[in-house]
């Protein structure tokens, strides 16, 4: 199991920008697949980005394309999103996730909840219009 601890929300404008960060402890960092996902307000669990674990490939949901990119330190043992042109309509709760792939390709990103072992407590973003 790893640990994962969000930062780096709060509260932007429309049209600002945010970086979360996810640390990760307890494994080693680069036999994880990671990943984001948001909760609005009253809503499902969504994805939003995902990262394989040496970072070479990454894949982002289609409503943040182009505004919203995912990057990893595995040096650091730490994955970022970051957010950039923020509408009101990305406001939500952003959790990091994990999955240990040692026994699944290493090529892989995962876009569903399911597929994740790990989870962070979840950082808030708010914008404002």
């Amino acid at each position: 199991q790893v640990q994962l601890v969000e930062s780096g929300g709060g509260l932007v404008q429309a049209g600002g920008s945010l970086r979360l960060s996810c640390a990760a402890s307890g494994r080693t960092f680069s036999n994880y697949a990671m990943g984001w996902f948001l909760q609005a307000p009253g809503k499902e669990r969504e994805f939003v980005a995902a990262i394989n674990s040496n970072g070479a490939t990454t894949y982002v949901a289609e409503s943040v394309k182009g505004r919203f990119t995912i990057s990893r330190d595995n040096a650091k043992n730490t994955v970022y999103l970051q957010m950039n042109r923020l509408k009101p309509e990305d406001t939500a709760v952003y959790y990091c996730a994990a999955k240990d792939i040692t026994y699944y390709r290493a090529g892989s990103y995962y876009t569903r909840q399911y597929q994740y072992d790990d989870w962070g407590q979840g950082t808030q973003v708010t914008v404002s219009s």
